[in-house]
Formats: C-alpha cells, structure tokens, sequence
C-alpha cells in the first residue's frame, strides 16, 4: 500500500472517537465506511459528526458547503463487509483486550491483503491487540487525541512485529490529512503523550495532598506557567533554552522529592468511591452542577480552536 492508492477508510466505532477519526477524512476528500454493532449507534455518530461541523463552521475552519460535501462522504452501517474494500481500517471500540482481539481477528479474514490495520487504543499493547491477527506487519496503534476533530496530535505505535513501511505510509496519511504524528518505536503502556500527561497528574496530586497547594492553584500554574511554554516549546527544547547544567543540579534535589506513587493516590481514590467523576457526574475537582459542565466543555473546544488557527497559521 502506498499514500496514493488510499481512497476509503474504514473506521470501526461509532462512538466520540471514532465520529471525530470519520469526520477528519472525510473533510480530506476521503470515501469513510463506519460501523457499530447497532443502529442506534450509528444514528448517535451522525449526530456527533453534525455537532462537530458546526462548531468548525462557526470557527470559519471549514465551509457549509465542505461539511456538507463530508457528509455525503460517510456511509453508517453495522455489517462490517463495507471493509471489504476499504484500505485503512481504524478501530476504535471499546477498551478491552479480548473484543478487541476477537474483532481484528474477523476482520483480518474479510479484508484485502494490502490494507493497513490500526488501533485507536489509549494504552493497550498493540502486540498483545493484534495476537490473533496473521499478517502483523500491516498492524499498528494509531493513537488520536480526544477531541478527534482539534487536536493536532496522532500517536504511531509499532508492535513488535510492526513493518517500518507500515509506519510509513500512515505517517504521510496523517500529514495529508493535516495532523501531526510521532512514532513510537516501543510498545510500551501510554505510548508518548499519556506517560508524561500521568507523569504530571501524579506530580499535581501529590501537591494538593501534601497541602502544598489547592487544585485550583495547581491548574493555575500549569496553565500560565509550563503550559503556556508547551504550546511553542517541548520539555527538551525547555532545558536547552534554559541551560542543561540548570537543570542538571536542579534535578539533583528535586528528582528526589517528586512522587514516585505506584497506584491511584488517596485522593483519587476518594474521588472515585464517592463518585464524583468529573463532569459526567457533576462534580470532581471542580463543581460542573447544572450547565457548568456543558460551559467547561464549550470554553475548552473554544480555546483548543484559537489554538489549532494560530498552529496553521504558524
């Protein structure tokens, strides 16, 4: 398979993930087959995917006429035979190994021989995903960000039996249909991003147990602190600007007094049994009763677009 010769993507999972993945190629001119294991699924994908071209029409992204065009692009289906011809597929189902193994090994049977296979997990081993899958070379993660439709980022991660040329094709098909991608060479949990996001929220957790600080305060820092160089400047780029023998003898001290928690803090764990879950419940560290949570999720997209506008316009 070569960049040239993919038409059609095949995407499976009709939920917020797999709406975002169908509605990006889509809007790239690509012929996008999605399928669930019902109609009441699907119908909710279509209404997830209109969501989504309205907030891009209203930030001027794309045009009424190009969403329009996107959509005539998308069929909905629960037979998994519109993968037949498809030469993408990209699974994004449920997080659990088994189903997920089961499913590509259904696939693999009905699919061509030169279709690339990706898996949208957040963390699961992609050796382990595509055990029962023949052909693994053509078998990788293809990991995108939440929400699908802004973020930039997608995630390459080869398996252990992952072909180099497999990477490559995805890589220039993540690049033509406008995203940026990075390879991970190792499978390991978390891939890139999720190891150094956790990193962070084991190190803010411990700061607001320790009492050192409010979880209010905490965000705040991040925000106009290290977030607000994350954006133009990655972690390494950081030390070299700011001298590596400044950060040498700073984690000389510091290294040592950072948490190195080996499973969910106290704090979390609190959260969790009382079930304040974040906004799907209404509380969490923050209080998202009534429209509060609607609100955050609002801003948040808000934001990520003036972000995304000025990475294009960069």
């Amino acid at each position: 398979m070569i960049l040239e010769e993919i038409k059609k993507i095949g995407v499976a999972g009709a939920g917020t993930m797999g709406s975002g993945i169908a509605l990006i190629f889509a809007l790239k001119g690509y012929e996008v087959a999605v399928t669930d294991v019902s109609q009441e699924y699907l119908d909710n994908a279509g209404r997830i995917i209109q969501i989504n071209n309205s907030s891009l029409i209203e930030e001027k992204i794309i045009t009424e006429q190009e969403a329009k065009a996107a959509i005539e692009r998308i069929s909905f289906t629960i037979d998994k035979k519109a993968f037949c011809d498809a030469d993408v597929i990209i699974e994004a189902i449920i997080e659990k190994m088994g189903i997920k193994q089961d499913f590509w090994e259904e696939i693999e049977s009905m699919v061509r021989e030169d279709a690339i296979l990706a898996t949208n997990t957040s963390g699961l081993s992609i050796t382990e995903i595509c055990r029962k899958v023949k052909q693994k070379g053509r078998f990788a993660g293809m990991h995108w960000w939440n929400p699908p439709h802004i973020i930039p980022l997608i995630e390459l991660i080869k398996g252990d039996e992952t072909a180099d040329e497999t990477i490559k094709v995805l890589a220039e098909l993540v690049d033509r249909i406008g995203k940026k991608s990075v390879v991970v060479l190792k499978d390991v949990n978390g891939f890139i991003g999720n190891r150094i996001q956790f990193a962070v929220f084991r190190e803010a957790l411990k700061i607001v147990e320790d009492g050192i600080a409010t979880a209010q305060d905490v965000d705040k820092a991040m925000k106009y602190g290290p977030g607000f160089r994350y954006p133009v400047l990655g972690p390494f780029e950081t030390a070299d600007l700011g001298g590596l023998d400044t950060f040498y003898y700073i984690s000389s001290y510091l290294f040592n007094e950072l948490s190195s928690a080996k499973e969910p803090t106290l704090l979390l764990q609190g959260l969790m049994e009382n079930k304040n879950l974040g906004v799907k419940t209404g509380k969490g560290f923050y209080d998202y009763s009534g429209r509060k949570g609607e609100e955050a999720m609002k801003r948040r997209d808000r934001n990520f677009f003036k972000m995304l506008k000025h990475i294009h316009n960069a």
